[in-house]
């Protein structure tokens, strides 16, 4: 018998919600608080420990020397640390504490697994990374140039009622762009441009040269199906306190993991098959040809449950 999911075209396609129906906000406006640098390998390690130790380092005099990196570069970690959710008001967040700390899920960002997770923290509400909500969120072109991002942006900027500078704008964009982008080895590469660990996610390429980009629609092959799963379980954790959400609002809907990963609706219900093949809690169905996702447990618990099996899994050498 054919699995749901393969009775669905692979083809982003369909109509799209305009705000999260919760009472949480979706963004933050926060433009250009990353001192032109994006986050770079153990950035987040490092702030997350720091900080831990001393919730003022960053407003400390010594903290340059005590971090190792320039002024900037301080207030660079501190704002990726709080947009990435590990630190809350300059102290580990829960989510923090679950990933980063000794011993925790993966303390030192080893899976691809935990770089998706990051990305998905980063893009969920309250997401204080405007232009990164935009782009993977709000902006729906899969193919384009960093002028086309740029002009959209400036009119979600107007439509925000912000007077953030066109500057910043540019600021971002070139950031989410050093941040995702593959390094193209054929025509040489910085530090500046290869010390950047989500360029692994192959989540936006290249197109023909270096000036055009699309985003990678569909299934990811390091992306695990428990990650995506946590997402869905999260995502509709803010749409309310229902059990049930259809799979085209997981896949279409602004802040949504479809749109968050860049998955197609066949890779949502692909994700749900296979945690669904060892987890009890949740379920796919058909009812006139509108599938849902239902599952039995708090939405938020269960996702934390999933995630803490997959890394307990992986750490035990993964075998299920």
């Amino acid at each position: 018998m054919a699995t749901i999911s393969s009775r669905i075209p692979r083809l982003l396609s369909g109509g799209v919600s305009t705000e999260i129906d919760n009472q949480v906000p979706a963004v933050n406006p926060v433009f250009a608080r990353h001192e032109t640098f994006h986050p770079r390998f153990g950035w987040l390690k490092k702030g997350f420990d720091k900080a831990t130790e001393d919730p003022g380092i960053f407003l400390s005099p010594d903290a340059p020397v005590r971090l190792g990196v320039g002024k900037n570069m301080v207030r660079s970690i501190r704002y990726w640390c709080s947009a990435f959710k590990v630190l809350d008001n300059d102290s580990p967040s829960e989510f923090g504490k679950q990933l980063l700390a000794d011993n925790a899920w993966d303390e030192f960002l080893e899976d691809p697994a935990s770089l998706w997770l990051l990305h998905w923290y980063l893009l969920k509400p309250t997401c204080s990374a405007t232009a990164w909500y935009f782009a993977f969120h709000v902006f729906r072109p899969v193919e384009f140039s960093a002028d086309d991002l740029f002009e959209a942006l400036c009119d979600y900027r107007d439509s925000l009622g912000s007077r953030i500078v066109d500057a910043s704008l540019k600021k971002d964009i070139t950031c989410i762009l050093r941040m995702y982008v593959e390094p193209d080895t054929k025509t040489g590469v910085s530090e500046d441009s290869i010390d950047c660990p989500f360029a692994e996610l192959g989540i936006i390429q290249t197109l023909g040269n270096s000036k055009h980009y699309r985003f990678q629609m569909g299934a990811k092959t390091n992306l695990p199906a428990e990650v995506v799963v946590a997402a869905c379980l999260e995502f509709a954790a803010f749409k309310g306190n229902q059990k049930t959400i259809s799979i085209a609002s997981l896949t279409f809907d602004p802040g949504s993991p479809g749109l968050a990963f860049k998955l197609n609706e066949s890779a949502v219900c692909d994700a749900i098959e296979q945690v669904g093949r060892w987890s009890k809690d949740l379920t796919l169905s058909d009812s006139a040809g509108l599938i849902q996702f239902s599952f039995k447990k708090q939405a938020k618990a269960l996702a934390h449950d999933i995630l803490d099996r997959y890394y307990s899994t992986r750490r035990r050498g993964g075998a299920k």
